[in-house]
């Protein structure tokens, strides 16, 4: 070969190790980088391809004993087929190959016929799975090969990256979970049903959370509360405070001197984190509910009908800037009506202004007569809160009518 013709190879293999490097990995996702893999090889390489992923649990930690090979991977999570008519044919020889249990790893075969190609993707000494590549005119040549398992180990980093990222986000919410646990059990005249949601995206644990606490005469406190930041500090900062309310309310103060109090005990440690929280003290003998808000969003109330309204509580300043100034807020709640609290995560959207946000809550007309958990559950389904970008708490109670 000329020098000529090596260095044009050269850049050629540059060239593939630049775009490969561009288009593989974009996410943390394990699935969107197999797919990745597998349009790359089919832009120039090969007419057909597939990725197949050992699963996560093969082997403690993620890592693969030494005798795993390509053939021990589950079905293919990705697969992709370049568009010229002939690809068909590298695809169904693929499929054999899957179903068959056979592949030749590596091989190089321009006799004319599909000669599929396995490489492992490894990474550090792992085996995360396989792409297999055929192309309809003959097998590959040595530089096509080359790619083909610099591409291969490119996602199988990659891939490492996404593993690791999942298991620290399982642990971090499992956390998230523990801290936050259940909130305690109202009276029996009280019906409950909460929900937590962790943010699709972003900082792994917030700050977010709600607890209820029984007080006497047949009155239950609810509490939605929403530590500044993100976080671990933010879910830690979060039970904190949470201890530090159940310790206040346990004095049985109207909700307004309840944020009063809470407020001054944190103002004295200069090291916590500001926080946003709405209380609501409902009192089912007199069928009312008092509410007082630390610059939290307010409540909602759904009547029989379905139809919605927000309560106008206002909003003094967040716990911990030691300000004070939180007003109480009385209004009627009959055994028809269902108060919903929630946290910011449920209406907020990147680039709306906050009224507009609350105001299609305020709009929704949910079924007439549904359970709180039913409700709290279309609610989340029609404001889309299974995909926002921050956490989110929400909380619906009704009274229980005798």
């Amino acid at each position: 070969m000329s020098a000529s013709s090596t260095g044009h190879a050269e850049r050629a293999r540059l060239r593939a190790a630049e775009e490969a490097a561009e288009r593989i990995g974009t996410t943390l996702d394990a699935r969107t980088t197999c797919t990745e893999l597998a349009r790359f090889v089919c832009r120039s390489l090969c007419d057909a391809a597939t990725v197949e992923l050992l699963p996560d649990d093969a082997v403690p930690d993620g890592a693969v004993p030494d005798d795993a090979t390509p053939d021990d991977a589950v079905p293919a999570v990705a697969e992709h087929t370049a568009a010229d008519p002939a690809a068909a044919v590298a695809r169904a020889t693929l499929h054999r190959v899957a179903t068959e249990g056979r592949a030749h790893l590596l091989e190089v075969d321009r006799g004319g016929a599909p000669a599929p190609v396995s490489v492992p993707l490894l990474a550090h000494g792992h085996l995360h799975g396989v792409l297999r590549a055929a192309r309809a005119d003959g097998g590959f040549t040595a530089d096509e090969t080359a790619t083909l398992q610099h591409a291969a180990r490119l996602a199988a980093v990659h891939l490492a990256h996404a593993r690791r990222h999942a298991a620290a986000r399982r642990t971090a919410l499992d956390l998230q979970r523990a801290l936050l646990a259940e909130p305690g059990r109202p009276h029996p005249n009280v019906e409950l049903a909460t929900r937590y949601l962790p943010a699709e995206r972003g900082a792994l644990v917030g700050g977010d959370w709600c607890e209820t606490i029984r007080l006497h005469y047949g009155r239950t406190l609810l509490v939605m509360g929403d530590v500044m930041g993100h976080g671990l500090e933010a879910a830690v900062e979060m039970s904190a405070y949470r201890s530090a309310l159940r310790y206040v309310a346990s004095a049985e103060l109207p909700p307004h001197r309840v944020l009063r109090q809470l407020d001054a005990v944190v103002a004295r440690d200069d090291r916590r984190r500001p926080a946003t929280c709405l209380l609501a003290q409902l009192d089912p003998a007199r069928s009312i509910a008092s509410f007082a808000s630390a610059g939290h969003l307010p409540p909602v109330v759904f009547g029989a009908d379905g139809s919605a309204r927000l309560l106008a509580v206002p909003a003094g300043p967040p716990l911990g800037t030691g300000a004070g100034g939180y007003e109480l807020v009385t209004s009627a709640l009959t055994p028809a009506d269902t108060l919903l609290m929630f946290t910011d995560g449920l209406v907020e959207r990147r680039g709306e202004d906050i009224d507009a946000s609350l105001s299609r809550l305020a709009g929704l007309r949910l079924p007439a007569g549904a359970a709180p958990a039913d409700l709290l559950d279309e609610a989340l389904r029609r404001l889309g809160g299974r995909h926002v970008e921050d956490d989110v708490a929400v909380l619906a109670a009704r009274i229980r009518g005798r």
